[in-house]
Formats: structure tokens, sequence, C-alpha cells
């Protein structure tokens, strides 16, 4: 669970690469590409490009290399010929990636065209809720405090939290100890450590929190058919605070201010 200093720089480097995966999909031209494109365009990145390899192909039988989920998929959205990034549309692209050993894990809201301001304020909430997690991270605090943070300002704002999945431990595997619950209350669950690394990946629901699972084994959908939004990022807890290791260019003025010069 606690990371030596040689496993948490290559788990940074790692996170470095991934963002760049996102940065280098910032200038795609999304709109009208089928969500399978973009998992073989996201391939050929990672493997050609950044001599890396994504984690997500073949883990627990999965074909592809990212979950696209759009508009009312919560999660685990399998990428196809069939789903095409539409006008008005919001979709979660989520990533790992493996480099030396070691795996990160990320992912980002993108919006398609001119979407409408219910969804682009659901958006903008998840990650904000993603960040006020993030900011409770450091030694001495728990997982109560992020689950906490998270619920609180979705909540607040009317939203509801998926309670069914977490974050959770990563670093030689993906799916590490410990689980990192969206939801809780302060001063409960495991007491952070420096050198933790793991994900923060809250999903949140513009309607109701239940969730339907369907027949492919993956695809998990809003019961209520209302949108849904994930933000995710793999941090290291440091000996003052946290580091975010997949954090992107776009994000570093904020995540400075946040956060303080660690970042």
């Amino acid at each position: 669970m606690i990371k030596q200093p040689h496993e948490l720089a290559l788990m940074a480097e790692s996170g470095r690469l991934l963002a760049s995966v996102f940065e280098a999909l910032l200038k795609l031209p999304l709109e009208g590409m089928t969500t399978l494109q973009v998992n073989d365009w996201v391939e050929r990145f990672i493997v050609e490009q950044l001599q890396a390899r994504p984690a997500s192909k073949g883990q627990y039988g999965f074909a592809y290399v990212l979950n696209s989920s759009i508009d009312t998929v919560v999660c685990h959205g399998v990428p196809s010929s069939k789903d095409i990034l539409r006008d008005g549309s919001i979709v979660n692209l989520d990533i790992t990636l493996e480099k030396n050993g070691y795996i990160a894990d990320s992912s980002r809201m993108f919006l398609i065209g001119d979407v409408s301001h219910p969804a682009q304020r659901l958006v903008r909430i998840t990650n904000e809720a993603m960040w006020k997690g993030i900011a409770t991270v450091r030694p001495g605090a728990t997982l109560g405090d992020i689950g906490y943070a998270i619920q609180r300002h979705a909540k607040a704002a009317g939203y509801s939290v998926v309670k069914e999945y977490c974050g959770h431990g990563i670093g030689r595997e993906m799916h590490e100890e410990p689980q990192v619950l969206h939801y809780g209350h302060r001063g409960t669950g495991l007491e952070l450590q420096a050198g933790m690394t793991f994900t923060i990946e809250p999903m949140i629901n513009q309607g109701r929190a239940a969730i339907d699972n369907h027949d492919d084994g993956w695809t998990v959908t809003t019961r209520d058919g209302k949108l849904s939004a994930q933000c995710e990022h793999t941090v290291e807890v440091t000996e003052t605070g946290v580091r975010v290791l997949t954090l992107r260019e776009e994000e570093r003025a904020f995540a400075a201010k946040l956060l303080g010069p660690l970042v």
C-alpha cells in the first residue's frame, strides 16, 4: 500500500504520460467520431507515441483501451462503431496507462458541440466535487473526509452520488487497496499516510442515484434516464499534502491555487 520513493517516481512518469493522452484528445475533432474510432486513436497514441501499454486492454477480459460513457451512461461504456459523439452530448473517457510496471488511471468529461446549460452544470459540479475530495488529502486525514467532501458538494447542487463504484489504490496493479468511497463521514475510515497512491473518481447523477447494469456485463446507466458525469485523477499522499499524478496542463494553475506549490 505504501510506495517507496523510486516507485512514486515511476508512478509520476506514468501519470505524466497519461495526462498527455488527454491533452492530445483535447485537440481532436471529437464530434462525429465513433467511440471505437476514439479508442483506436488512443491505443495508437499510447503504444506508438508514448511507448507505453494501455492497461485496461485485457483487464478482466475487457477488449478495449478505454471506457466511453455517453450522457446517461454512468461508467464502463464500451467503445462501439455504432456510438457516435453527437452535438450536445457529454462523454466521459476513462483511460489507464502502464509504463515501467506502474499504472496511472484518469478520466475526463468532454462536451461535444453545443451542450445544454444543465449538462454543463452537471459536468462542472462533478469536477468540483472531485477536487473537493482531492483537497482533503494529507497525512492524518481519513478516507471518510474525502467521501464527505464529495458528497456534500454534489448534494448541495441537487445531485446524487453513485455508491456502487469507488476509487481504489493503484500501483503495479490497477486495483489495489484501499477502496475510496465518494460518500461518508468526516474522521472515519482508513487514516492516510505519505506514500499511499489511489484514485478519486466520483460518479454524479443529475437525478436519482439508482443505476442499471446492462447485459454486456460492462455498461452501467442511470435508472431514471437522466445524465451522469464522472471525473478521475490518480493522487499521491505526500508528507505535507497531496500530489495529483495525472494532472493536466489545463488544470495546473487552478490546482496550484487550490493545493499549493506541491502540485
